[in-house]
């Protein structure tokens, strides 16, 4: 394959971005300023138009004005609210008690509320960090192996990756419908069939549980064939759970998150309604826990958010009608009222996490992390457009069409390389770059068995290979999450060794996914048709 000077520039800018980043500098001043230089080189050797940076404007404007992203911000809030509440610290401590007593059920524990915070806050390190500084000195202090108590926390953390509602997978699908329809432009169908978040989330869940079992599986393994890695506690140290504490700590989080999916999975709200649905129900949350007054107007506040969503679903609430029956005229008053109860609850929620002092820090962390989500959007999209007007789509086709394999090496060396890339860049930074390079080409193939390639599918797997990366010695972010929070009696070396089973586990969850792509791409299907 010859190359030109425009894809070779483009081959050098690649790896100009890689190396700038890995320097330490700034992700998304690094994708545009690299890109930039490019295209004043590209531009002074005759080889890049600069009429293609006229489309910058319109493609910052389409990113700010793109619906789907709005459920970032909103999913932030959520897990950050839900993490400064300590939600996640009644949850390990009442599950510790409660599995405690039995050989391996700290292990197991951990693994469940790791399960909970991913389907709750999605947020890989804050989930990583909060298990380790809370689990990891308990299940070292009842005995357990240092490498075993590492490697599950480690594993649990990355959740938040795979089971939805997942800040990745809603950046991932919002990149996968995009590289869909041009797929699809290209092959010449002007009708293109969609991909959505909601897709996503329907095909991440039953993989993300199946990651799950296998978690637990092993543990419960290691804890027959290894008892003195995981042994139980003492039963004076689980006997204080009572079944109100039981409640208390876990029912809240999982009807947030039935809430949040359910409105999703049910065709009542769309990736964003339901992300505010889940931020208005960690204000809830957290106005319990941290509150000390009266909890009825939040009690009542939640059930007239069931309510709204319940009419929602099943009555035309729209005003601006012509003719507007009785009943619907009642459904219209009621939910106003409910919306006017609900207003009242979310006030007083607000009121007590502000008085509690949660309120500014879950503001500020909110703010921090969506400005840096659409401030290294906007700097992949200045990238992607120069490395495009340098040739760069052709290089990228021509690259996976001489692979050899044909669609399976093409599908394998893309996920070698967002493999590797992990290990250096943050998913943020993959999902930009990558995807939207790669994703329209492979999205043109068919499978060895004359079956299209399922953009479900590929999201899914790029998802679980990312999850893979972040766990895998010795740079996986998780572990370096890990690290950070560990006790100085953990050495490095048992992070490291404790993380090799469950890497090996989402290999095998990622042969698994590969040889049964029903797995992602049945309940997509049941949920939303063919």
């Amino acid at each position: 394959m010859e190359v030109s000077i425009a894809q070779s520039l483009d081959l050098l800018m690649f790896g100009v971005v890689c190396i700038v980043l890995l320097m330490g500098f700034p992700v998304a001043f690094t994708l545009a300023g690299t890109g930039l230089v490019f295209a004043l080189i590209g531009f002074v050797l005759g080889v890049f138009d600069p009429t293609f940076l006229l489309a910058v404007p319109s493609r910052l404007f389409g990113i700010m004005t793109n619906e789907v992203l709005i459920a970032v911000p909103l999913f932030v809030f959520m897990g950050v609210m839900l993490e400064r509440s300590k939600v996640a610290e009644e949850l390990l401590d009442t599950m510790g008690k409660l599995f405690g007593t039995l050989r391996g059920g700290l292990g197991l524990s951990v693994s469940i509320v790791g399960a909970l915070l991913a389907a709750s806050t999605g947020i890989v390190g804050a989930t990583v960090v909060t298990m380790g500084l809370l689990s990891l000195p308990t299940m070292l202090e009842r005995g357990y192996s240092k490498r075993l108590a590492c490697g599950t926390i480690a594993a649990s953390g990355t959740l938040g990756q795979i089971i939805p509602p997942s800040i990745v997978l809603v950046i991932l699908g919002d990149q996968l419908s995009n590289a869909y329809q041009k797929a699809q432009l290209d092959m010449g169908i002007f009708s293109p069939d969609t991909v959505s978040v909601g897709d996503l989330f329907a095909g991440a869940l039953i993989p993300g549980l199946m990651l799950v079992g296998m978690y637990m599986l092993y543990q419960i393994a290691m804890a027959i064939l290894k008892p003195e890695s995981s042994p139980a506690m003492p039963p004076e140290a689980g006997e204080h759970v009572t079944i109100d504490k039981i409640f208390h700590a876990l029912v809240p989080p999982i009807v947030l998150i039935i809430a949040v999916l359910g409105s999703i999975l049910g065709g009542i709200a769309t990736p964003t309604e339901a992300a505010a649905v889940g931020a208005v129900g960690s204000i809830f949350l957290a106005g319990l826990r941290v509150g000390k007054g009266n909890p009825w107007p939040i009690y009542l506040a939640a059930l007239a958010l069931v309510a709204v969503l319940f009419l929602t679903a099943n009555v035309d609430l729209r005003v601006a009608r012509n003719e507007i029956s009785d009943f619907d005229q009642m459904a219209i008053y009621g939910a106003i009222g409910c919306v006017l109860i609900l207003t009242f609850g979310v006030l007083v929620a607000l009121l007590r996490v502000f008085r509690a002092g949660v309120l500014t820090e879950v503001v500020s962390g909110t703010t921090h992390v969506t400005t840096m989500v659409f401030v290294i959007l906007i700097g992949a999209s200045i990238f992607s457009l120069i490395f495009r007007g340098l040739g760069g789509e052709e290089l990228v086709h021509e690259l996976l069409r001489d692979i050899p394999g044909g669609t399976i090496g093409a599908i394998l060396a893309v996920m070698l390389l967002m493999f590797v890339l992990g290990f250096f860049l943050d998913f943020l930074e993959i999902v930009f770059v990558v995807v939207p390079l790669v994703a329209p080409i492979l999205l043109q193939l068919q499978m060895p068995n004359g079956d299209p390639v399922s953009p479900v599918w590929l999201g899914i797997m790029m998802a679980v290979n990312l999850q893979t990366s972040f766990l895998t010695p010795p740079f996986g972010f998780a572990l370096f999450y890990l690290r950070g929070v560990a006790p100085p009696s953990v050495k490095t070396s048992d992070i490291y060794l404790g993380a090799v089973p469950f890497v090996l586990i989402q290999m095998f969850a990622l042969v698994v996914l590969w040889y049964l792509p029903s797995l992602a791409t049945w309940l997509p299907l049941v949920v939303y048709g063919p």
